[in-house]
């Protein structure tokens, strides 16, 4: 190997040594937030409390219509996240409490059951097949994230709904639709259960 290669390969190992890589990039609320997060706070800046949140060591109020609070931990109360792909939620929910089908296109989610136990799952957007599950006390679930793929797919909330074996009473309690209704629904379209 020529000292030109040598000095080629020494360079080209140390600038990929030092690539564009830190520890942390802490949100600075005070920039506006871009498609790849807020602009990282100067380091000078940076305490420990961007990397703490104590906000999810209370109870939500589920005194409301789904009888469901959520607490969020995204990076607008956890500076900390910025950057990492991650945030964190805490769902309360009362006895017979519902949360409305939905959809977490930029990331997936993973559910933990602290206490209780609750019915969880998802309707995948390529077959439109329901993955259901009573989770209980120290269950966990994942529920992939909505677009995730070059190829996303395309799932159509009627099909997805009710031309499925999706438990009808479910349906109703996430829909807010009558058992007429959604019987009505998932006969036009095919579905059962």
């Amino acid at each position: 190997m020529s000292t030109l290669q040598t000095l080629i390969l020494f360079s080209f190992l140390l600038s990929a040594s030092h690539a564009a890589v830190q520890d942390f990039c802490v949100a600075d609320l005070s920039a506006p937030e871009g498609p790849a997060g807020y602009s990282c706070k100067k380091v000078s800046a940076v305490t420990v409390n961007d990397f703490v949140f104590a906000g999810l060591g209370m109870a939500g109020n589920t005194s409301n219509l789904i009888k469901a609070a959520v607490t969020t931990a995204f990076v607008n109360q956890f500076p900390g996240l910025n950057g990492l792909g991650i945030s964190l939620a805490r769902l309360d929910i009362a006895p017979g409490g519902v949360i409305p089908l939905h959809t977490h296109p930029g990331g997936s989610e993973v559910l933990f059951v602290l206490q209780g136990s609750i019915s969880a799952g998802f309707i995948s957007s390529s077959a439109n097949t329901v993955y259901l599950k009573t989770l209980n006390k120290g269950d966990s679930m994942i529920f992939p994230q909505g677009i995730s793929s070059p190829s996303p797919g395309l799932q159509i909330l009627d099909f997805a709904l009710f031309a499925n074996n999706f438990p009808s009473e479910l349906v109703e309690a996430t829909t807010f639709l009558d058992d007429a209704q959604v019987k009505k629904l998932k006969g036009v379209l095919g579905g059962t259960g």
